[in-house]
């Protein structure tokens, strides 16, 4: 294995993971939880895998409706699910979630667990022989899964501290379909290859930037009103 790659192919995800745990200043989280949940975060990539297999059988499409399939789908649903599922089982119910800022945080953890494995997957095994494969997942790949899970948990917050049943099974399912989109949306533009769709590429990555920011930064400033401190 090389030393070198493997380097490369954690980094973004490790850096991305103590950027959140920083922003998070307030009323930070267990690190034993946040670690656990990034440990459960990259264990789920063994049945996502076997799951994208089943489902790729399915696809009897061809040309935009299979790759469609494929970035929706596959990997959209697949992985958006599993990661869900990981922040539900391990960080949801804990007592330490108590602000609507840890849905976001657990959520990114899980995000980041999962993207970093698929990164040494990338980048160590599969294309290993490609030297800008890092340098672009690191830029584009691993921190489009910190935004799709930004996402995840502005509404698996909202789901939790909904005090409407009704409403709060509409944030539950919106953590999974919202985050499942913007990574379908993601995927699909790249696996097209189509030429007018790769124009709006850059202004997609932009808009998931800001669009996330502005989600990030709501909870972030209410975790500011609430606890009224500086974190240590």
């Amino acid at each position: 294995m090389n030393l070198n790659l493997l380097i490369t192919a954690l980094t973004p995800g490790f850096a991305l993971a103590i950027i959140i745990y920083m922003i998070d200043r307030y009323d930070r989280e267990p690190i034993q939880l946040l670690i656990k949940t990034f440990v459960f975060g990259a264990i789920i990539v063994i049945p996502t895998i076997f799951l994208e297999s089943m489902l790729s059988g399915f696809n009897i499409f061809g040309g935009l409706l299979g790759a469609a399939y494929t970035a929706f789908i596959v990997a959209g649903f697949s992985e958006e699910f599993f990661k869900r599922m990981v922040v539900m089982r391990v960080a949801y119910h804990q007592a330490a979630f108590d602000e609507k800022l840890d849905g976001i945080v657990y959520s990114v953890m899980a995000s980041l667990g999962f993207a970093t494995v698929e990164n040494v997957m990338y980048v160590v095994f599969r294309f290993s022989d490609v030297e800008s494969v890092g340098l672009y997942r690191a830029i584009l790949s691993v921190p489009a899964h910190m935004l799709f899970a930004i996402t995840m948990g502005y509404y698996l917050s909202m789901a939790k501290f909904c005090m409407d049943d009704n409403m709060k099974k509409t944030y539950y399912a919106k953590a999974l379909t919202t985050p499942m989109i913007l990574h379908g949306t993601f995927n699909f533009i790249l696996m097209s290859e189509n030429a007018f769709l790769m124009v709006v590429f850059i202004p997609y990555v932009i808009y998931m930037w800001r669009v996330n920011l502005q989600k990030l930064n709501q909870y972030y400033q209410e975790s500011k009103e609430i606890n009224g401190h500086d974190g240590v």
